[in-house]
């Protein structure tokens, strides 16, 4: 679906930043054409600030967005996720990140889940990737104080995972 989206805008990297910007952050377009985030307005500057292009590129955009008919009803349905991945560290949680070699696969989060079950590790948050929206899958799991050392390795020679990392 991703590269769907990517290659409306083919002919313009600039275009294609925002639409990116838009998707990683969970922006819709209201009808006004207005980046938005629930109902607070994301001024155009400050995207255009943000990813480097000019204001009138992110017009241009939101306004291609609003006349596809496909691009209209992805965007004004897109909403924002809140994470606790920056939070983790003030909060005394784990975020665990599991990247992975086949994010197709099935089990992915039932398996790290049970692992985690099984050691009484108490789940906080798990946001997974969606492979159609990025290259290099992950899945971060945040969790109630420390993980113990070996449940990395247990993780890590799990057949689907590619690399862990704690933070």
């Amino acid at each position: 679906m991703f590269d769907e989206i990517l290659e409306k805008f083919e002919g313009s990297p600039s275009q294609q930043a925002v639409i990116r910007l838009l998707l990683e952050r969970g922006f819709s377009v209201n009808d006004e054409g207005r980046v938005v985030s629930g109902g607070i307005e994301i001024p155009n500057t400050g995207i255009a600030r943000e990813i480097d292009v000019d204001r009138r590129v992110v017009d241009s955009t939101t306004d291609a967005i609003l006349e596809d008919e496909e691009l209209r009803r992805i965007f004004q349905n897109i909403s924002q996720v809140p994470s606790l991945m920056d939070l983790a560290p003030v909060l005394d949680l784990t975020v665990l990140t599991v990247e992975v070699a086949e994010a197709e696969e099935h089990g992915i989060v039932a398996e790290i889940s049970k692992l985690l079950a099984e050691r009484e590790l108490s789940i906080r948050q798990i946001i997974t990737e969606d492979p159609e929206f990025t290259d290099e899958a992950r899945c971060y799991v945040i969790i109630d104080g420390e993980a113990p050392g070996e449940l990395l390795n247990v993780i890590s020679d799990l057949p689907f995972v590619r690399s862990v990392e704690i933070k």
